[in-house]
């Protein structure tokens, strides 16, 4: 069994990286093999922008990463740092920046690039998107 960190740099829309990320995580878990944590970097952080509200008949990406991370119990890391520079705040963020209001989903754990590092440490592969 491998043990993968996943690094997602695309957003939830417009780009197909984090599509491509999630199948790739689906894919590793069906194959016997384990995915460590993912890492979403630079526009990745989009992803957890819980205001994100595609219609019903599109693909809810955001929700598909959330059920992901808990039917695998699969960590799921925004950067802090990019994820402030692109207005994705957690609670915690926006209390400590003077903000009255966040939007980073509960699920995603906001983390810097040692979370990234660790993670790296404890992994085969990483794979970027």
């Amino acid at each position: 069994m491998n043990k993968f960190i996943v690094q997602v740099n695309g957003p939830a829309y417009g780009s197909t990286a984090s599509f491509r990320a999630l199948k790739f995580c689906q894919a590793v878990v069906s194959s016997g093999h384990q995915v460590v944590k993912v890492f979403f970097y630079q526009d990745g952080v989009y992803n957890s922008n819980a205001l994100n509200c595609p219609a019903s008949d599109e693909v809810n990406l955001q929700q598909m990463w959330l059920s992901f991370s808990q039917d695998n119990h699969t960590a799921i890391i925004n950067c802090v740092s990019a994820a402030l520079r692109r207005g994705v705040l957690s609670e915690q963020d926006a209390l400590e920046n003077g903000k009255a209001h966040w939007n980073s989903n509960d699920t995603f754990v906001m983390g810097g690039l040692g979370e990234l590092v660790s993670g790296i440490e404890h992994a085969d592969r990483l794979v970027c998107f």
